[in-house]
């Protein structure tokens, strides 16, 4: 039965990741294509996509970047979902010395910006932060609930269905808000972010009180950060939620084992759903559970 089929999406590379803590870790669009690929074959139905400077391996907003990388995993497997961010343009360095005559906040971007890329490639489903959070006690991370409002219409309005990323409870009390109000097209799909520091835990407790606060037969899933990543997939799966893995979360396969490839999470996560005694969603199970059109 395909309430019984959990979804793996596999987090490629991030923003926060980065090459000097693992040697593995794709940059390149031909690289991030490649893992995602890789990733696919090995049971993710999903991928999410970030993109870097390719001489640096810093972050990237750049759209050729994303265009690269979306035609180059559409040319060779056109049923892997593909999933970008639009989580850069949300984070502000307070400027502490001029903090009289208010923060310019240089690093915030507005809604078109953000979501410049999704209103041109147009991928099957995008992230969407509604989270105002501190990160590691140097920046803040702002999503005002107007920007999000923005984003939401111009993510819609091209067909592209929105990922609810919630990282604590009262950024899940905006989205359900949003959610009544009709900002948020039904059904919508969520994401818990577990094990971020300021954020939720990375507890069952936690993830259980998240999960019960959505509206019924919600569609839902959860990761894990670091450690927390493979113990997160268990519980999500026996709590009836999806799954999320990959570098973007966790480098590690094993205790102070480097994950060489993406695949190799995503083969392990596979291993937990299955010896849990659920199956593995494949992209077009999971184009009917998510009631994505496209493909």
């Amino acid at each position: 039965m395909i309430r019984n089929k959990r979804i793996i999406t596999c987090a490629i590379t991030g923003a926060a990741t980065r090459p000097d803590q693992t040697p593995y870790l794709p940059i390149t669009p031909e690289q991030i294509a490649n893992s995602a690929l890789e990733a696919g074959e090995a049971g993710a139905a999903i991928v999410h996509i970030h993109v870097r400077e390719i001489e640096t391996g810093k972050p990237s907003m750049k759209i050729e970047l994303y265009q690269d990388v979306v035609d180059r995993i559409k040319s060779r497997n056109s049923e892997l979902i593909i999933n970008l961010t639009t989580g850069p343009g949300g984070t502000c360095l307070p400027q502490f010395e001029g903090l009289d005559h208010g923060s310019k906040a240089p690093r915030l971007l507005s809604a078109e910006e953000r979501v410049k890329h999704i209103e041109i490639i147009k991928p099957d489903i995008c992230s969407l932060d509604f989270n105002t959070m501190n990160l590691d006690g140097t920046a803040i991370r702002v999503n005002h609930p107007q920007i999000c409002k923005e984003m939401l219409a111009r993510i819609q309005s091209v067909g592209t269905k929105p990922e609810l990323e919630i990282f604590d409870s009262g950024d899940l009390r905006i989205a359900l808000e949003m959610l009544s109000e009709g900002v948020i097209n039904k059904p919508a799909l969520w994401q818990f972010a577990m094990g971020i520091k300021y954020g939720w835990d990375a507890t069952p407790d936690a993830l259980h009180f998240a999960q019960s606060q959505l509206p019924q037969n919600s569609i839902w899933s959860a990761f894990g950060i670091s450690r927390a990543e493979m113990p997160m997939v268990a519980l999500a799966s026996i709590y009836g939620g999806h799954v999320r893995v990959g570098m973007e979360d966790n480098i590690y396969l094993s205790h102070g084992q480097l994950a060489t490839t993406n695949a190799e999470l995503v083969q392990k996560a596979k291993r937990i759903i299955e010896d849990l005694g659920y199956s593995v969603a494949t992209p077009h199970d999971t184009r009917q559970l998510l009631h994505l059109d496209k493909g």
